[in-house]
């Protein structure tokens, strides 16, 4: 599991540029750096990503240690730790790129699509048992791409604006030329060809350039799920994760009985896709391509109940039952505006409440799916936070 984190200075509640000099001082004596803290893009960022887990509780308890390693050291440089798909208010603009040569490299030959990608989200791998599996499992969860973002869309605001969606962050991520729903390919063989013609053609260096929804991992023998925004607690990434290994498993075990899984029609994927950016939990999904629509609640609801003795077979029942309160409390983007319709538009609050969510591990009793329109007010206006 990858959790990208942002630092924020407590006084002004902005992004700042941190990461560099907390790395270096936790960075253990004779190592070129910390095995489970990195950097990201943005100095203001900080990736966490754990070992290999049996559990999801294993995971998140992995997690949760190299957490507190950075609050601590954040906090003696005045800065915040929190996490959401993108940060309320902070301009993209007033940013600086880490100091590795392959974000340096990256930003040159992308320019604005990757000086803007001030974006934060969380990726789950997940083992599969064989190369031939991965194709047809990457195809298959394609049909629960608005059940992840539903779940997990928490940009609703991008540079003090609120953008009308849940999920900002996914539209700016599509920017990037190899971002967004993975190609429908046929086989493990297919996949080994694509990505060989695009590094042929210069288009990329290696599979970590191709930033699909849903990736296979070669180097980690996993599918990668990163549709996820940035979750804000503890509680909201174990949920997704024990999600996502339920499905891969469910997946993998029905190949293994001769099964053939499903490929959902592209259009489908794609017309999902921006239904859950544009209205998060409140989605109505298309679940044939004759049309019928239902809502993203009741299918993830529905969801939640068919994977359950997966669940517990994987032992990770409580973190899927998690999936359910999120409903209950409404997803991050839901909580933040309505944090905002509370203190009139002042976003520097919604700051706040992420940063005592990411401290708590938990979400906040929330709205429950409402409000789930823009703000009104000084919110909708450039410049950062509400006078």
């Amino acid at each position: 599991m990858e959790w990208e984190l942002q630092l924020v200075d407590r006084e002004t509640r902005e992004l700042s540029p941190g990461a560099v000099e907390i790395l270096e001082g936790l960075r253990p004596e004779g190592a070129e750096e910390h095995p489970k803290a990195k950097h990201e893009l943005l100095q203001s960022t900080i990736e966490i990503i754990t070992g290999v887990c049996t559990t999801v509780r294993e995971a998140k308890a992995d997690l949760a240690g190299t957490l507190a390693e950075v609050v601590a050291a954040a906090d003696e440089r005045g800065l915040g730790v929190l996490c959401a798909g993108t940060h309320p208010f902070t301009d993209w603009q007033t940013q600086e790129i880490s100091p590795k040569e392959r974000y340096v490299q990256l930003v040159e030959r992308m320019q604005w699509l990757a000086r803007r990608m001030q974006i934060f989200g969380v990726h789950v791998h997940v083992g599969v048992r064989a190369p031939e599996k991965v194709i047809p499992v990457v195809n298959a969860l394609c049909q629960y791409v608005p059940h992840f973002l539903a779940l997990s869309s928490s940009s609703p605001f991008w540079v003090g604006c609120d953008t009308g969606l849940a999920s900002s962050r996914t539209k700016i991520f599509e920017g990037m030329p190899t971002a967004g729903l993975p190609f429908r390919l046929a086989d493990w063989g297919a996949f080994e060809e694509y990505m060989e013609t695009l590094i042929d053609a210069g288009a990329i260096e290696s599979v970590r350039e191709v930033w699909w929804d849903i990736r296979p991992h070669p180097d980690f023998g996993t599918v990668e799920l990163r549709i996820c925004d940035g979750l804000p607690t503890l509680e909201e990434v174990g949920a997704v994760a024990a999600l996502a290994q339920c499905l891969v498993e469910q997946l993998d075990t029905q190949l293994d009985r001769g099964y053939t899984l499903p490929s959902p029609a592209e259009w489908v994927v794609r017309e999902n896709k921006w239904r859950a950016a544009r209205y998060g939990l409140e989605a109505e999904i298309v679940v044939d391509e004759h049309g019928a629509v239902r809502p993203v609640r009741e299918a993830i609801t529905e969801l939640v109940e068919e994977l359950m003795p997966t669940a517990k077979r994987l032992d990770c029942a409580a973190e899927l039952r998690d999936v359910l309160r999120i409903l209950e409390v409404g997803a991050s983007y839901q909580r933040q505006r309505a944090v905002a319709l509370q203190h009139d538009g002042e976003l520097r609050c919604v700051v706040d409440s992420l940063l005592a969510e990411l401290r708590d591990g938990r979400p906040e009793q929330g709205p429950g799916g409402r409000p789930d329109g823009p703000v009104p007010g000084p919110a909708q206006c450039a410049g950062g936070h509400a006078a």
